[in-house]
C-alpha cells in the first residue's frame, strides 16, 4: 500500500543518489574520522555569523520579557525589517526599492515557493538556464507548474538567449536567473539581462500574458573579481529579486529571506498585494520574529567573502594539479568541473573510494559534470589534493 502522493514518491527516488552521498559521508567519517574526509557535498556556509549576529540575538533575549516582543506581526513582516530591508537592497541593487514593495519570507526558497503560488495556474511553464538549483522542479510542481530547463552555452555557462527564446510558449509563465550561479558560479552580464528582457517584453506583449524574470539572489555578495552583478529591476519591469541571509549572514537554519517587486512593474502593488496572501494561506506567514530582528540589527553586516575567494583559489590549484577541466567561478561558493570520464558517476565512485564526496552533474540537468561546495576549511580543501589524482588516475587507467 502506497503511503505517499504519487508525485513524492516520485521525487524520493529522484533523490536518492544525494541522500546516499550524505550517508556514505557519515558511514566514512566513522570509519576514517572527520579529517580523513573531504566532504564537498553539501553547500552549508561554515563561517560563524558576524559579530553583529550575536550582538543581536544577546539584545533579543534582554527584549524578549516584554508583552508582545516575539508576536505576531504583519503578514509583510515588522514595519521597521521592510525599511531596513528598503535600504540595503537599494544600496547593493543601486536602485530605490521603497518598503512597499518587499515582504518577509522563509528564506530564498520560501520565497520561491510563495512567488509560484501566487503566479501560477496550473500547467504553467517556468524556463531555467541549466544546470541548475536542484529544487526548481519541485518548486514549481508544487503548484501545478512545469520546469523546463534550458541548457546554457559550454563551456562558460553563459545564456543561451536562443534557445531560450525557442523555449517560450503561450504556457510561459517566468525564468529563474540565479546568479551567481548554482552550481556553475556564473555571473550573467548587464547585456545578457538585458537581451533576456527584451526577449521577455516582447513574448509578453505577443502572448497578451506576462513573463515574469525572477532573480534568486542568495549568492550576491560573493562577487570573487569584483565584476558588475547588474540589477534586473534596470533592465525588465516585470521582475522580482529573492534573495536570502542564509550565505551573507551566515544563517542557514533561521529562514531569513525576502522578494522585491520592481517598483516600475505596472499594478505592482498587486503582485504583492498576492505575495502576501500566498504567504499567508501556505502557512509561511513570513520571516520568523527573530531572524527579522536580526536583520534589522545586521543591516550594514554580512561574512568576509574574502575567505570563500581564497578557497576558490586553493580549490583551482587542486583541480589544476589532478588534471580536471572547469570552469572558474566567479561567484557563490561552488565548482562544476568536467568529469574525466563522461559517465560521471563512475568518476563520483573512484572519488569516494578516495573519500571525497561531490555530487553527480546529471542532479543539475547536465551529466557528464559534477558540482563542489568549497564551503569548508582550506585544510580541508589541501588535504584532498592526492585524493583528487588517484580518483583521476583510477578512472583514466
Amino acid at each position: 500500500m502506497n503511503l505517499l502522493s504519487d508525485q513524492v514518491h516520485g521525487m524520493l527516488s529522484g533523490s536518492s543518489a544525494i541522500r546516499k552521498m550524505f550517508e556514505a559521508g557519515i558511514e566514512l567519517k566513522k570509519k576514517y574520522g572527520a579529517d580523513n574526509v573531504y566532504d564537498f557535498s553539501l553547500g552549508n556556509p561554515d563561517l560563524p555569523p558576524p559579530d553583529a549576529v550575536g550582538t543581536a540575538l544577546r539584545q533579543i533575549a534582554q527584549d524578549s520579557s516584554q508583552p508582545f516582543s516575539l508576536g505576531y506581526m504583519p503578514n509583510a513582516g515588522y514595519p521597521e525589517m521592510r525599511q531596513s530591508l528598503s535600504r540595503r537592497l537599494s544600496r547593493e541593487q543601486n536602485f530605490e526599492i521603497p518598503p512597499a514593495k518587499i515582504i518577509g519570507t522563509c528564506g530564498a526558497a520560501g520565497g520561491l515557493n510563495v512567488f509560484m503560488r501566487a503566479v501560477l495556474t496550473p500547467g504553467d511553464e517556468i524556463l531555467c538556464p541549466s544546470p541548475y538549483f536542484v529544487e526548481y522542479g519541485s518548486y514549481a510542481g508544487n503548484f501545478g507548474g512545469v520546469l523546463i530547463p534550458v541548457p546554457s552555452k559550454l563551456p562558460d555557462f553563459k545564456l543561451d538567449l536562443e534557445a531560450i527564446e525557442k523555449a517560450i510558449t503561450e504556457k510561459t509563465r517566468a525564468i529563474i536567473i540565479n546568479s551567481p550561479n548554482n552550481p556553475t558560479g556564473q555571473i550573467y552580464s548587464h547585456d545578457e539581462l538585458a537581451l533576456l528582457g527584451a526577449i521577455l517584453k516582447q513574448h509578453s506583449e505577443k502572448n497578451g500574458r506576462i513573463i515574469y524574470m525572477i532573480s534568486d539572489e542568495p549568492y550576491r555578495f560573493l562577487n570573487f573579481d569584483h565584476e558588475e552583478i547588474p540589477c534586473v529591476f534596470s533592465v525588465y519591469d516585470a521582475s522580482v529579486i529573492i534573495g536570502s541571509f542564509s550565505k551573507s549572514l551566515s544563517l542557514a537554519g533561521e529562514r531569513a529571506g525576502y522578494i522585491a517587486v520592481n517598483p516600475e512593474l505596472e499594478n505592482g502593488d498587486e503582485l504583492v498585494a498576492g505575495l502576501i496572501l500566498a504567504n499567508r494561506i501556505l502557512g509561511f506567514i513570513n520571516t520568523p520574529a527573530i531572524a527579522q530582528k536580526i536583520i534589522i540589527a545586521c543591516e550594514n553586516s554580512q561574512v568576509d567573502p574574502e575567505i570563500y575567494r581564497r578557497r576558490r583559489d586553493v580549490m583551482a590549484q587542486v583541480l589544476d594539479d589532478a588534471g580536471i577541466e572547469y570552469f572558474l567561478p566567479r561567484g557563490a561558493f561552488y565548482f562544476f568541473p568536467k568529469s574525466p570520464v563522461e559517465d560521471e558517476s563512475v568518476f563520483i565512485n573512484a572519488l569516494l573510494n578516495e573519500r571525497v564526496l561531490a555530487v553527480a552533474g546529471k542532479g543539475f540537468g547536465l551529466p557528464g559534470y559534477f558540482r563542489l561546495s568549497f564551503c569548508v576549511g582550506e585544510k580541508v580543501i589541501r588535504n584532498s589534493a592526492e585524493s583528487f589524482k588517484r580518483a583521476v588516475q583510477a578512472v583514466k587507467g
